[in-house]
């Protein structure tokens, strides 16, 4: 199955569940069952012809625009910084008439492109720590740093996994990211400790180990999401006959629509979404193997990576398997700005593999 084919068959199915699991909330919130669904189209559409666009585009053009694309993601993480808190955060800039963007979608794309781009030139020299640990440590602790000053534990997380994968596979050696690693893990275990910055991530882990301890509060969301997969069985109950998308789950279409698809489609349809993710994990792979240069390879690498931690994570949360931590299922949750920085993210990839063919023949 074609990576393509593998995208597209995501986004159907992300649609149609994201529609089951939004309609009733949509209702009550703005009397249109069709709200959410009918804005997330207009993005899918978007991103697809971005996407096919794109595919068209020789990839190496990113060399010469990542200087330009790392300066805006990082003018975007600091405007949003004075950004009202949605939620207790301040991850989104509000775009009016559009909704909202959240530059930490595009940090995550610039963090693959500049890793792909040092791991490209200094190639031969990843083994040694001056080239194969610095410079990355250096842009991880910009954009990383940017990041969780947003209170964005989730996608701070998120960065890091992507940067240390692609150091791993672009021939950085392993001994070397224990010292980024500890002193990473130090500085995070001291903002937990001593500073007010990531107080909701305490009580995010508080409730996670015991998420029965105020099921009418704190813990409701999860509570109500376990309930959800475990009445799912195995067929589940059938699509679109969720109850617990009935205001039970607060914003089921957002971060938690994955409990919804246990729920609807039961054991087998969420395994098939699951499957779905693997494969194309493994087409990203199979493309990046195939790439005529390390660059191309290495962009085909972070940008499947991202997809695969993000979907891992996110089934985690909803599994309470670890703690809630605000990470959206891609393909599936509501959000167009998202939607559409993913889709063109495919679109590189799919660069990567028409380059790759057109080198063959």
């Amino acid at each position: 199955m074609s990576f393509l084919v593998l995208v597209l068959l995501l986004l159907v199915v992300g649609l149609v569940t994201m529609f089951s699991a939004s309609y009733v909330n949509a209702y009550y919130v703005y009397g249109d069952s069709f709200e959410f669904i009918s804005k997330q189209l207009i993005f899918a559409v978007a991103g697809v012809v971005a996407m096919l666009v794109i595919a068209h585009i020789d990839y190496h053009i990113l060399h010469k625009l990542m200087i330009p694309i790392f300066v805006v993601t990082l003018i975007l993480l600091a405007v949003v910084l004075f950004m009202p808190e949605l939620n207790g955060a301040r991850r989104w800039i509000v775009i009016p008439g559009l909704g909202t963007f959240q530059p930490s979608e595009l940090a995550k794309f610039t963090t693959v492109l500049m890793f792909a781009h040092f791991i490209a030139i200094y190639y031969n020299k990843m083994k040694t720590f001056r080239y194969g640990v610095l410079p990355f440590m250096i842009i991880l602790a910009i954009i990383a740093g940017m990041v969780i000053l947003e209170k964005h534990l989730s996608g701070t997380i998120i960065i890091v996994a992507i940067a240390f994968i692609m150091m791993i596979i672009g021939g950085t050696k392993l001994r070397y990211l224990f010292i980024p690693g500890g002193i990473g893990a130090a500085g995070i275990t001291c903002l937990f400790l001593f500073t007010k910055l990531l107080d909701h991530a305490k009580l995010r882990l508080q409730y996670w180990l015991d998420p029965f301890a105020d099921i009418q509060g704190k813990t409701f969301q999860t509570y109500q999401s376990l309930l959800a997969i475990g009445s799912g069985g195995l067929m589940g109950a059938g699509l679109g006959n969720s109850k617990q998308k009935f205001l039970y789950i607060p914003e089921p279409q957002n971060d938690f629509v994955f409990s919804i698809a246990c729920e609807e489609l039961g054991f087998i349809g969420a395994t098939f979404i699951i499957i779905l993710f693997v494969l194309l994990v493994w087409r990203g792979f199979v493309i990046a193997m195939r790439s005529p240069d390390k660059f191309g390879a290495m962009l085909a690498v972070g940008i499947t990576v991202q997809v695969g931690v993000q979907a891992l994570l996110n089934i985690a949360v909803v599994t309470n398997t670890i703690p809630n931590t605000g990470i959206s299922l891609p393909f599936f949750s509501a959000g167009g700005s998202s939607l559409m920085m993913l889709l063109m993210e495919m679109g590189v990839v799919l660069s990567v593999s028409r380059y790759s063919m057109m080198e063959k023949t």
